[in-house]
């Protein structure tokens, strides 16, 4: 882990981001009815990974919030997952793109729960 001074230097940051934007990007070929549904909420969802995530970078001197911001992102990584699911189950992306997005939104999971489990590692105050 190389040395970390902003929220945008961690992986699990920049990974969270780049795949709000491939929502983002693959979410424009919706149908306009799914403009105030699904596309709204699965763009809201995988945005506030990140968001949440800032926000418990901004809040880790204490530790429980900082568990508690990461939570958030985790219920925000699940959530995005099942509008994804939707999406592939209204034929709105193929499966394919379903699986290489869970994919990789399983490895942001992975990088959350890990924080989660080791706060330490991340909170200028428990460090010894």
């Amino acid at each position: 882990m190389g040395k970390i001074d902003s929220f945008k230097d961690l992986i699990v940051y920049q990974k969270a981001y780049n795949l709000a934007m491939d929502i983002f990007e693959i979410s424009k070929s919706f149908p306009y009815e799914e403009k105030y549904s699904l596309t709204d909420q699965i763009r809201r969802s995988s945005r506030s990974i990140t968001a949440n995530l800032t926000e418990a970078w901004a809040k880790r001197r204490y530790e429980k919030v900082f568990i508690n911001k990461l939570s958030d992102c985790l219920g925000e990584e699940h959530e995005t997952e099942v509008w994804l699911d939707y999406a592939k189950d209204c034929q709105y992306i193929n499966k394919e793109t379903h699986e290489k997005i869970v994919s990789n939104y399983l490895e942001v999971r992975k990088i959350l729960i890990s924080m989660i489990n080791c706060p330490e590692k991340w909170c200028p105050s428990l460090k010894q």
